[in-house]
């Protein structure tokens, strides 16, 4: 479950890049108040907590963990008003500012009270807990035990955090909910038997004895976690659900508009206004088209019958798209085929890095399926970070259900999005930054890191990935055309009174996504107002920095050096960012054209 103030990860004071400044006391202090507060996520960042300790998830911690912030935030303010930082410390304070600010004013709206969803909640997170966990020592399997006892307690909290949501009249829309009973019970048919899987391991200093005693408290744990998650199921279906409401706007939810417009600023880090967004999704949507249609006249489809070419434009889209849908030769053959797939695509732009980058991380990163449980409600793809402090690998997670549905086109732009030099690249080399207090690492802005995500799809173009194969660069061009389709369906239905019926026919008009791909998508707007606009938005910033450092440049302009820059400070908002590329510029201008 995330934390439900959105205050970013943290890592452990003592790393400020040389000696304590004026803002170091405030960083520390945050840094320390967060770890305490989400002690699992520190543990498996390598940080010093208490190693048997789980984040409280009930109602008065959520209030508690609010008061708090804003005795920071009034603190951070106070020392971004003084004279005592210097521009680094500035950034950093002004950094922690705009954080404590969005998790406190996105508090009143109360949205913490609506935990479980499509995508996230006690049916997800604890079947998930080993994959979540370092284990280097016998030390590490006793503490991840004593955590999965405290697991009930955790689901009840989450129970009552959902019936105070219930009796104040703060639900989710019922498409928020699609597919969450069936998490339950696969989960429950699974047994979390994966629980047991770390403490059967071999592990030097864990006699039998022991581990059979370990196992004994293990099954107890999961006999209780899984009573605990029968009892929220049985409420979700008999209670909670029948009460959530049938719009799928957020602007029908109490404060809805307020709460989407915050949503909108969060995510986007800018002030658009949502019909702005709307209107800009609309202006892309054409223009990729366009390109679509290009890509379209390139391929043996349209070249093989000179009757398709004379089609309307429209129809021949949808005759296009209707082929690529039904077509055997883009089925992957088997989910092992797949993911296999997905390694070698992976493998081979791996090669591609050192021409588009000097600065490489650390942490390598693997390929795997999304879990059973969890697969049929979830999208494509999505990346689990790791840690190379802890020794948990980056994951690149790929749906493999339902598998007519995961077209083999669409397979380089979502290795490019999700892998490299996608988010593993990019949130690996800001855990890896040095120099800065390392609250600055874990720092998440949709914005950036959806945006870079993004636009690493593009460089694919440079990589040469697309130049001899067009279903490939449809499969790029039918990506981007998602992410622009974003703009116009999240604002239409969270603004502008559009009906999910209306989402999904016009997604499957402009898009070459199949229809379990755009129902699963139009349901994940539904279900995380604003989020989705963060991508196009954060895409067309960068490569508005880079076209301006291009011009004035010229052929002094380097790739890799721009690269570089853009991610040497890890994840920034927009306002921030644009400042910093631009200061970049202009230090590169001034320097003598070589030679």
């Amino acid at each position: 479950m995330a934390p439900v103030l959105a205050l970013g990860a943290v890592s452990a004071p003592g790393d400020q890049g040389g000696a304590p400044t004026p803002q170091s006391p405030l960083l520390d202090s945050y840094v320390a108040w967060s770890d305490g507060e989400f002690p699992e996520a520190a543990f498996a960042r390598g940080r010093s907590v208490d190693p048997t300790a789980v984040a409280d998830h009930s109602v008065a911690a959520i209030e508690r963990r609010h008061l708090r912030a804003m005795e920071l935030l009034t603190q951070a303010r106070t020392l971004l008003q003084g004279g005592a930082l210097d521009e680094d410390g500035r950034l950093d304070v002004a950094l922690l500012v705009g954080e404590l600010e969005r998790g406190t004013e996105g508090h009143r709206f109360r949205r913490w009270l609506m935990p479980v969803h499509g995508r996230g909640g006690p049916q997800q997170s604890l079947a998930i807990i080993p994959d979540d966990t370092p284990f280097r020592t016998a030390d590490d399997v006793r503490w991840f035990v004593a955590r999965l006892e405290k697991q009930p307690a955790v689901v009840e909290q989450v129970r009552a955090t959902l019936d105070q949501g219930l009796r104040e009249g703060l639900v989710p829309s019922t498409v928020a909910m699609t597919g969450v009973l069936d998490q339950f019970k696969a989960v429950d048919r699974g047994g979390l038997q994966g629980w047991r899987v770390p403490v059967l391991r071999d592990w030097p200093g864990l006699e039998e004895p022991e581990r059979t005693m370990l196992l004994q408290r293990v099954d107890a744990a999961r006999e209780s976690s899984l009573a605990a998650l029968r009892s929220m199921a049985g409420f979700l279906r008999e209670s909670y659900i029948p009460a959530c409401i049938q719009s799928p706007a957020a602007s029908d939810q109490p404060m809805g508009r307020e709460y989407y417009d915050h949503e909108l600023h969060s995510f986007t880090t800018t002030r658009l206004t949502a019909q702005e967004i709307h209107d800009l999704g609309l202006s892309e949507v054409a223009r990729i088209r366009s390109e679509m249609m290009a890509v379209i006249a390139r391929t043996p489809w349209a070249s093989a019958n000179a009757e398709r070419g004379a089609l309307p434009e429209q129809d021949r889209f949808d005759a296009f798209v209707r082929f690529l849908r039904s077509d055997p030769q883009f089925v992957p053959a088997s989910a092992d085929a797949l993911l296999s797939g997905y390694r070698d695509i992976c493998k081979t732009i791996d090669a591609e890095l050192p021409r588009f980058f000097r600065r490489l991380p650390q942490l390598p990163y693997g390929v795997r399926e999304i879990p059973a449980f969890m697969a049929p409600s979830q999208t494509t793809a999505y990346y689990q970070s790791g840690s190379l402090e802890t020794g948990l690998p980056g994951w690149f997670c790929a749906n493999t259900y339902a598998l007519a549905e995961r077209p083999t086109y669409d397979m380089v732009p979502l290795s490019l999005h999700e892998a490299v030099p996608g988010h593993h690249l990019q949130i690996a080399l800001a855990q890896e930054m040095t120099g800065q207090h390392l609250f600055r690492r874990d720092l998440h802005y949709t914005v950036f890191v959806e945006g870079w995500a993004l636009y690493a799809e593009r460089l694919g173009i440079e990589m040469g990935f697309y130049e001899h194969d067009p279903y490939a660069d449809f499969g790029r061009l039918g990506f981007e055309q998602w992410r622009a389709c974003r703009l116009v369906v999240d604002t239409g239905i969270h603004a502008l009174g559009w009906s999910r019926a209306r989402a999904i026919s016009y997604m499957r008009a402009n898009t070459g996504l199949s229809d379990l791909n755009i129902e699963r998508e139009v349901d994940r707007y539904i279900a995380w107002p604003g989020q989705a606009t963060g991508y196009k938005i954060g895409e067309l910033a960068i490569r508005r920095m880079r076209a301006e450092a291009e011009r004035v440049l010229g052929t002094r302009f380097d790739i890799r050096a721009f690269h570089d820059h853009l991610l040497g400070a890890g994840a920034l908002p927009l306002d921030i960012l644009e400042g910093r590329m631009a200061a970049w510029t202009a230090a590169q201008d001034l320097r003598k054209t070589p030679g």
